[in-house]
């Protein structure tokens, strides 16, 4: 099966200049617990990536603004991504070594097609087994030297 075949395909985006509320009502408004980042809406290159954690450590924890505070500065820039085409064993394999319970999907040009997130692999994945060992890993506590 492929990354393809299980991804959320056209996933919503934002740009680098865009704020934190602005990422937050969009996570709000369409169920979601993370925004790629795009250099545009049109090509969709992916720059990194907001999640709903990064919204409350990097923000809120920080005690920064969230009217004035951009995506730019709290996304993870480079996020793990997969390709449309790889085998989705790959892309679960990154989720597990990076601990991120979504990754982007790319094309040749690294432009976003799509999404991966626990839940696609659990209801498109077709291999429960399989699910539960993600999300396992994915939760497992790192121990720190």
């Amino acid at each position: 099966m492929t990354c393809r075949e299980v991804m959320t395909p056209d996933p919503v985006c934002c740009l680098p200049a865009e704020t934190a509320v602005r990422i937050a009502k969009l996570m709000k408004t369409e169920n979601i617990g993370s925004v790629p980042i795009c250099d545009d809406r049109h090509n969709k290159k992916l720059l990194g990536i907001v999640t709903d954690r990064d919204l409350a450590i990097k923000v809120i924890g920080e005690g920064k603004d969230p009217k004035t505070t951009k995506a730019e500065d709290v996304m993870t820039r480079a996020p793990v991504a997969c390709r449309g085409e790889d085998d989705l064993q790959r892309a679960l394999a990154s989720m597990e070594m990076n601990q991120v319970r979504r990754i982007p999907v790319i094309d040749g040009n690294l432009e976003l097609i799509g999404i991966i997130a626990q839940a696609d692999v659990a209801t498109r994945g077709g291999q429960p087994d399989m699910t539960a060992e993600v999300v396992q890993e994915i939760s497992r506590p790192r121990i720190h030297a």
